[in-house]
């Protein structure tokens, strides 16, 4: 399968090729030309298949051949075989019609995890392949790190830098980025917030005499390879509450936007979503655009989800693509006008469009405390990022957004332990750790720092990457 650039002026490149670039030549984000769709019967033969076996069956898909269905399905078992439960993705019964997703049983605790073990193999077999090696650079605002640091440290073929905002993430997740100590792994502490450490990335991207010296990929979502298994589990949600005769609901907390466009994926793939519920914070750029239809870059104010503060959300420039009728040039120059001013507007019809998947709801943080008491009070305690997709399924069915007895999935994208602070301050009882983090606190750290500066971080990469 060939991959396209939102902007227009990338591309067609391959799957690997894709994997390996990261972020397009002309600052646009990968997608496929088309995407591969499922019939019903396809969809229901998937009933009963193992975890391992839906995420080979429906990723191969996206190679065209590059690698078949049999070696997917086995990266994938590779991938998740350490995962603490054996559904993977277990879903969870909450109250009338809410399920919950637990995304949170790999090695870090957070549901990026189910992308990055996957993808820390599908690097070493494109790299292995290709002869190369490569730096990765990303930017966190707290679980992409950990999860990818986790994932690639030790690899021969691999240096990844990780730049998270100093001081804006929990200590819980500080810490699973910085007690990672092993050759080519690098957790950088940047002085800004998520958004000054995502610019970053991207301006280096787009050196491209730096990005070509050092074969600097990707592995934020921004890397089409990142969303692609987080479909799969919006697939074995679906099919474990009927689908695909019967319609379901995702309620997603939503930051880069890259898990809810995983869930938009699935649908246009077939599986049958009936809605998509964003889910914000205070920070809320998100849910004001799908009520306004105009997106307006505001401050960054932190919060108890920080997962979430963000105002610039990378991914949402795919979706852009997608309600202009893939007109690469018209997204060019509305996210050069949205550089420049912080704001752009949408066409009423492209607004029209994208209310008829989405609904946006936001939450405080008196809000995300009530919602973790409430739940907790329900025999299930949440973390403060998927108390804001709880909240909003909740209001979603009130609000008839959601068609009575059509079932809400909402994410639980991290465990409650990475968040003991807010979860404490709602139910008066701090989570533990799961028993393989339980002396994460008192592993040693070890962390670089930089300024918020392109310069700062293209000089440590260089300095500091292992010679190829």
């Amino acid at each position: 399968m060939d991959y396209i650039s939102t902007r227009g002026q990338d591309g067609p490149l391959g799957y690997e090729e894709a994997l390996l670039s990261g972020l397009a030549r002309d600052g646009g984000l990968y997608l496929p030309v088309t995407y591969p769709a499922f019939t019903h019967d396809e969809i229901a033969a998937m009933a009963g298949m193992s975890y391992a076996e839906i995420a080979g069956r429906i990723m191969a898909r996206f190679t065209d051949g590059e690698i078949d269905e049999a070696e997917m399905t086995a990266m994938a078992a590779d991938a998740y075989a350490g995962f603490t439960d054996p559904e993977v993705a277990p879903l969870k019964p909450l109250s009338g019609d809410i399920h919950v997703l637990e995304l949170f049983h790999g090695p870090t605790i957070a549901f990026k995890d189910y992308a990055m073990q996957f993808l820390s193999r599908a690097f070493d077999r494109a790299l292995r392949s290709a002869g190369r090696q490569a730096v990765i650079l990303g930017a966190t605002s707290g679980d992409t790190g950990s999860a990818a640091l986790e994932a690639f440290q030790g690899r021969d073929a691999v240096d990844i830098f990780i730049l998270f905002p100093d001081g804006r993430v929990s200590p819980v997740q500080q810490r699973q980025m910085t007690s990672v100590d092993a050759p080519g792994a690098h957790a950088v502490a940047v002085g800004g917030d998520f958004d000054d450490c995502q610019a970053i990335v991207k301006s280096l991207f787009n050196d491209h005499a730096f990005r070509d010296k050092v074969n600097l990929s990707a592995v934020n979502s921004i890397n089409w390879a990142r969303l692609m298994p987080q479909i799969v589990y919006y697939f074995t949600a679906a099919l474990a509450l009927g689908a695909p005769d019967r319609s379901v609901a995702f309620s997603v907390p939503t930051g880069n936007f890259g898990n809810v466009f995983a869930g938009y994926v699935a649908s246009r793939m077939g599986l049958p979503i009936e809605r998509l519920i964003v889910a914000s914070n205070r920070n809320d750029i998100l849910t004001r655009f799908f009520e306004q239809g105009a997106m307006q870059r505001e401050t960054v104010t932190p919060s108890l989800s920080p997962s979430m503060d963000i105002q610039v959300s990378s991914n949402f420039e795919r979706l852009l693509f997608e309600l202009l009728d893939r007109d690469g040039a018209r997204v060019a120059k509305i996210m050069k006008d949205f550089a420049e001013t912080g704001r752009f507007e949408l066409p009423a019809a492209a607004m029209q469009a994208a209310r008829g998947l989405f609904s946006a709801y936001r939450l405080d943080d008196e809000g995300t405390v009530a919602e973790i008491a409430a739940s907790t009070g329900e025999g299930m305690t949440l973390d403060p990022h998927s108390a804001v997709g709880v909240s909003a399924a909740r209001r979603a069915i009130a609000d008839g957004t959601v068609a009575a007895g059509v079932p809400v999935v909402a994410l639980a994208c991290a465990h409650p332990a990475k968040f003991q602070d807010a979860v404490t301050k709602a139910t008066g009882t701090e989570p533990p750790l799961p028993s393989h983090l339980a002396d994460l606190m008192q592993r040693p750290e070890k962390m670089q720092t930089a300024a918020a500066s392109p310069d700062a971080v293209r000089e440590m990469v260089l300095t500091m990457r292992r010679p190829a």
